[in-house]
Formats: C-alpha cells, structure tokens, sequence
C-alpha cells in the first residue's frame, strides 16, 4: 500500500502538477511578451520582406555602409552589436539587420538555406533605402553568409569584416550542435521558463550587461527581446542547414578580391582545435587579407569593441 501511493503521488505530479505550471508558466509568458512589446518598440524599421517583417537598425552617415549579421542564436542582434556600432557610427552609416527569427524581426516558416537568408537580407536593406557597395561585419555563422554574398554579387560587397567568422573549413571542426538539446531550451524559452532564471545567472549568462555602452533602459530592452526571440524555430531550423551552406560556399570560388580582416577569439581557439587554421589558411587565398588575435571570448565584440573599431577604421582607410 505504501509503494502504491508513493507511485500514485509520483503520477500526480507529473500529469498534473507539472503540466498546471507550465500552464501558469506560458499564460505569464504570453502576458509579458504583450506588455513588453508595447514598452519596448522596435528600435529601427520593419520592412516588409516576402510577406514577413524584418528589422532593420540604422544609425550614422557616412560611407560606405556597414552591415551587421548575427551569429547564430543571438537573440537581440541590433543590442548585441551596440558596443562596436556605436564606434563605428562616428565615421559611417551602419545597419543591422536581423534575421527572421531574430530581435524584433518576424519568425517564419522559410527555408533557412544561404541563398534564401541572403536575398532577405539584401530586399531588406533595399526597402530601408540602403545602397551598396557594402563593408560587412559578420559574426560566427554569419561569415558563410558574407562571404557567399561576395561570390554572388562581387559588386555588392567592397570588404568583409569578420567578428570570429566562420568559414566552409570552420564547420568542419566545430561540435556538432545537439538537436534534442537545441529543442528542449526552445521549448523552455516558448514556455517562459527562461524567465525564471536568478538574477545572480544574468550577467553570468548574458556578458554584455557588463558593457559600459548599456544603460539601465537598454538592459531591460535586451532581456525583453530575449524572452521574445531565444531559441526560435527559424534558430533551431539554421542548424539543419548550416553543412549544407557551408558546402555551397565551398563549391563557390574564393572571393580572392574582397578584402578580408578577420578578428579572431583567443577562447575560440582554445575550445576548438584548428579555428585559428580554419579562419588564417582561408585568408590566405585572399589578395587583401589580414588578421588579429584578441584575448576575448567568441563574442568578441563585446570586450575589444575600442581595438576592433580601431583596426576597422584603419584597414578601411587603407583601402581607399
């Protein structure tokens, strides 16, 4: 009798317990996700991109133009990048783009291979009036974008500037990403389970809060949009196609005249043996390509914001 009802506790637990608060969990949610988007608007434009909404911030004016592009799973791209932006503001016009699923931009149920990701991207900056040529500033994943861009519109692109970009060779080396893993934190993000992470995990989890650039108003701002685009299905769909676009990068030929600067993570190296090979054998072919070594973390943008800007404007003035 005693086993019966600790075995009959345990199934309350889980089929009744357990599901009433991931009810109350989600109602919360959804609550929140409607008061925060009120209070916290898009910081940029949305332009209309096949039906979907895409942001798109800009900021500065001068030439030529610097694109933005996330690395995979960043939540909140336009803050993400607001550290290095901000520098680079001074002297050129930025924009950031957000991917669907991504910031303030729409999810979707589009295919996330690279020739669809980057005709977004380009119809997006179109509708925001932007015209190229473009300097881009891709982040991890997103340099397989950039450098796809330069073989597919040379004229489009007049350099690339790589925050820890990866490269067809990088994909090679990196671990491979855990699906069920991938879908259980989405399903905890679309629950709102994520909001219940202490206070004393945030900084912990999210560096970029000790950044001097963000206020109070803007850390509140990148949490909200956190809860509203972490682990995203169009996040959770890159991965299935991240080999195969790095294969059509590779079976593209190198783009040997658009000038590359590569900054490279010193944690990056240390964790996956031969990203450094990877990023400086690809430069390698390139007329123009340079790199730095930096003591920061894969996000590299967020701690050495003051040298990569430095170095950007410096190898940008050396080219025209």
């Amino acid at each position: 009798m005693k086993i019966i009802k600790i075995v009959g506790i345990f199934f309350l637990i889980v089929f009744t317990v357990i599901p009433l608060l991931l009810i109350v969990s989600y109602t919360n949610h959804t609550k929140k996700l409607k008061q925060e988007a009120i209070r916290y608007p898009p910081l940029g434009d949305l332009v209309i991109v096949n039906g979907k909404k895409i942001h798109v911030y800009l900021e500065g004016e001068g030439e030529p133009t610097l694109v933005f592009l996330a690395g995979h799973g960043t939540s909140n791209p336009t803050l993400d990048f607001q550290p290095l932006w901000v520098r680079m503001a001074e002297d050129y016009r930025i924009a950031v783009v957000e991917r669907l699923g991504y910031g303030w931009s729409d999810t979707s149920n589009s295919p996330r291979d690279i020739n669809t990701i980057l005709e977004e991207t380009r119809k997006a900056l179109d509708q925001s009036g932007e015209i190229g040529p473009y300097v881009l500033f891709p982040h991890s994943m997103s340099g397989l974008e950039a450098i796809y861009w330069a073989q597919k519109y040379p004229d489009e692109v007049e350099a690339i500037i790589g925050l820890d970009p990866c490269t067809p060779e990088s994909m090679d080396i990196l671990p491979e990403t855990q699906k069920f893993i991938l879908h259980a934190m989405s399903f905890i993000s679309r629950i709102g389970l994520s909001r219940y992470m202490p206070d004393s995990d945030v900084e912990k989890n999210f560096p970029l809060m000790r950044s001097e650039i963000m206020t109070e108003d803007d850390k509140q701002k990148f949490m909200a949009v956190f809860y509203r685009s972490s682990i995203t299905k169009d996040m959770v769909k890159e991965v299935d196609f991240l080999k195969g676009n790095a294969r059509t990068v590779a079976e593209n030929e190198v783009p040997i005249n658009t000038p590359m600067y590569f900054f490279i993570s010193d944690d990056q190296i240390a964790n996956v043996p031969g990203w450094k090979e990877a990023l400086t054998d690809y430069l390698l072919m390139i007329n123009h390509g340079e790199y730095l070594q930096l003591d920061a973390g894969h996000y590299i943008h967020y701690d050495q914001a003051d040298i990569i800007a430095e170095k950007a404007k410096a190898f940008l003035g050396k080219l025209n």
